[in-house]
Order: structure tokens, then sequence, then C-alpha cells
């Protein structure tokens, strides 16, 4: 007799213990899909899901804890020999900083170079007449005599009707503290005490002395409060080369200039009919001729007023921008190669580290508030010679202004002493 099969499941002693609950099996089937997973299997899971290896799963979760999602920590995507984004960027920050180093380092070098040369053309007697730093040119003032020699041998030279000995001497003073720089002129002219010469023009120091008695000249004028504590000589010739070497510089002319007839670019048929050398007012970019041209006019066509003192001042100019190229940044990446040959006109008894100190202390200093100042007085004729006496009530209040302590006087007459501010004013 077939018996009927039972829908009623069993029990057997496989199933476990007797005090385990039975259960029952159902026939029957499901919906199509996935199987659905009990919540913490399918958490887990999810969880462990990675494509790297499983990460640190922080405070409060360790082996065995179930992570959810908003627990687990992002790990970022896998580049370039499975590096990421962020350390990608870090090892490049790393090598331009290592790159600027280096890069550095070589200007440094080749600019210790040229100042090596430059320091050797300054004679050990001139050094024993310079006074003391009171410290660093970073935040203290210093005194820094410019000495521009010009022979009138360089390029366009032919023609030219001016003494071989045509010096002139502008005393740079830093003034960290203010942000500014003072230039302070001394006429060739200028009617003083040499020691161990006597009264003369003050030009006559450099000719029968050389560097030292002009050094100490300037410091018997001016007293204890400005002594020369740094000097530098100019070669206005090989001046050229420094200009050209960084591109040419931009002069702000105060005026429009037509100079007299000299230094004639042209053959002697054309330079009869040549009226001079023309400057337009405003900035101007100059090679290192124009600059040079137009630091030796001395005479302006369209201005009768125009003097040695106003040339004195175009001078201080073309110094003031080429120091302001010199300290730009933009010269930063060309130290390595040119460095050394920059300071080939050059002798000074600065340092390659003072000599950066000075770059930015001229890179910190507003062009707008610069000091130009002059000594003068009147012209008169002493033993025959067309000479400056000078005006010494004014003068000392120029020498006030240049400390700082005074407001700065504007210039009276056409030799008085003064001083202009920035670079649009004019010496007349």
């Amino acid at each position: 007799m077939a018996w009927r099969a039972s829908t009623t499941g069993t029990v057997n002693a496989r199933m476990g213990p007797s005090d385990e609950k039975p259960y029952r099996v159902y026939r029957g089937g499901r919906d199509k899909g996935k199987v659905p997973l009990a919540r913490e299997e399918r958490e887990t899971r999810r969880a462990r899901r990675s494509d790297g290896p499983v990460p640190d799963p922080g405070p409060g979760l360790g082996p065995g804890k179930i992570t959810r999602k908003g627990d687990r920590p992002r790990t970022g995507r896998r580049l370039w020999f499975g590096w990421t984004w962020r350390r990608w960027t870090l090892v490049t920050i790393l090598l331009l900083f290592l790159l600027v180093v280096a890069w550095g380092v070589a200007g440094y070098l080749a600019v210790e170079s040229g100042v090596s040369a430059a320091n050797a053309r300054v004679p050990e007697k001139v050094r024993r007449a310079l006074a003391p730093d009171t410290g660093s040119l970073y935040n203290s003032a210093t005194n820094i005599l410019l000495v521009g020699t010009d022979h009138a041998t360089g390029k366009g030279s032919q023609g030219r009707s001016v003494d071989q000995h045509s010096d002139s001497m502008t005393i740079l003073h830093t003034d960290p503290g203010r942000g500014r720089l003072v230039y302070l002129s001394i006429p060739r002219d200028l009617w003083v005490d040499i020691p161990g010469i006597g009264y003369s023009k003050i030009n006559a120091a450099m000719q029968n002395g050389g560097p030292r008695l002009a050094i100490r000249t300037i410091n018997k004028l001016l007293g204890k409060q400005l002594r020369i504590n740094h000097v530098v000589f100019v070669d206005f010739n090989q001046f050229v080369d420094l200009i050209d070497a960084v591109g040419g510089i931009t002069v702000d002319v105060p005026e429009n200039i037509l100079s007299n007839k000299f230094d004639c670019p042209y053959p002697a048929s054309k330079c009869a009919r040549w009226k001079g050398w023309r400057f337009h007012k405003g900035p101007t970019h100059m090679t290192g001729h124009q600059a040079l041209i137009f630091s030796r006019i001395r005479e302006n066509q369209l201005d009768p007023s125009y003097t040695d003192f106003a040339r004195q001042h175009d001078q201080q100019l073309v110094e003031q921008a080429a120091l302001a190229k010199l300290a730009s940044p933009s010269q930063f990446f060309s130290l390595p190669f040119n460095g050394s040959s920059l300071l080939a006109p050059i002798s000074t008894d600065l340092s390659t580290w003072q000599l950066m100190q000075l770059a930015w202390v001229k890179f910190r200093s507003s062009t707008g508030s610069d000091l130009h100042c002059r000594l003068g007085g009147s012209a008169q004729v002493v033993n025959g010679q067309d000479v400056i006496v000078g005006d010494t009530v004014a003068e000392k209040q120029v020498l006030a202004a240049v400390l700082g302590v005074a407001a700065p006087p504007k210039p009276s007459g056409l030799y008085g002493p003064g001083c202009t501010v920035g670079t649009s004013g004019k010496f007349k």
C-alpha cells in the first residue's frame, strides 16, 4: 500500500541535540534576483571591498568590528608608480625648492668671483680711510661713496672737448628705517679745503691724491655724522657693457633735451648738419651707450638754465636705474651666467654678502620717496678759476635732510644746495 508523501518535516537524530528547536523545511520557489543577505553580512562585505590594502579602521574600530560606509577612511586614487596626487605634489615642490637653492648657490659663486676681482682693485690704503659700519646694511644706515670716472675713450668719444679727468662724486646714504635711499651729489667745482693741499676744487683731491685723499676731503667736508663707510668706483665707459648685459635700463628723463654737439655718431659730413642728442621727457628705455650719452650732457638747447648740476642729477638717475635693475628678481636667473662679468667695470670694498644686503635694501625702497640732494652755493671766480663757493647754512639743512632729521629744502638758484623727492624733479 502506497503512503502519501507528507508536507510536514521531521527531525531525525543527526540534526543535533534534543534540546535544539526543530525547524521546518518548506518546498517551493522564490522570485528571481540576488539572494537576500543578512544586513550584518552585507555591510561587512561592503566595508572590506577596497582596491588596495585595508586601511587602519581608526579608533574604536578593530578586527571583528563591523565598519560602516561612513566610518571607513577614503583611500586616494593611485597614479604612476602607485603614488597619489598628494605625494606627487609634495615631491614636485621639493624638487623646485632644491632647484632654486642650487641656482642661487651657482649665482652666488659667480658673483663671488667677480666681487673678489673688484675687491682686489681697491688698494689697502683706501680701505684704511673708510669708517667701520655700525651694523648690517639690512637695518643700519651706511654711506657709500660712488665715484664715476669718465675718460672719454669709449664708443663715440671723438670730437669731445672735455677734461680727461671729469670725475663725479655721489654719496649713497641708505635709510632702511624709512624705506628710502638718499643720493647726495657733490659738484666737482665745489671750493673745499683739501688736506695737505689747501683750498681747491674738490675734483683736485681725486686727481692729486686718488680715492684715499678724496675720502678724507669728503669726511672733513661733511663731518662725523656722514663719514664714508664704503666706496664704489665706476668706469662709465665699461658701465656701458654692464647696462647692456642686464638688458638696458629705464630712466625717467626730467625734461625734453637737445644736447650740444658732442660724440657725433655720424661721419664728419653729416655731423655738420646734426643738431645734437635728443631725449624726450618721461620713462625712456636706454642701452648702455644711450645711458652714457645721457650722463654726459652738460647743455640743453631747449633749456638755457640747464647746468652741470642737472648733469649730476641725470647721472644719479642712471645709477639709480642700474641699481634697481641689478636688484630686480629677474636678474636672479641670469646670475650663474653673467654674475662675474657684471662687476667688471666696478671696484669696491663691499663684500658679496654686503652687496646682496644692498640689493635687498634697494628692492625694499620706494623710488617715489628716494631723495636726491646736492651741495652747492654761488658761482665765483677764485684765483682765476670758475668755482662754486658753498653756502654753509643751506648745506647744513641739506645734510639734516639726508639724515632724516629735517624736511628736504628746495634748491635755490642755479647752484644753490637743495633736494628733490623721487625721480620727477630736476636740478638746474
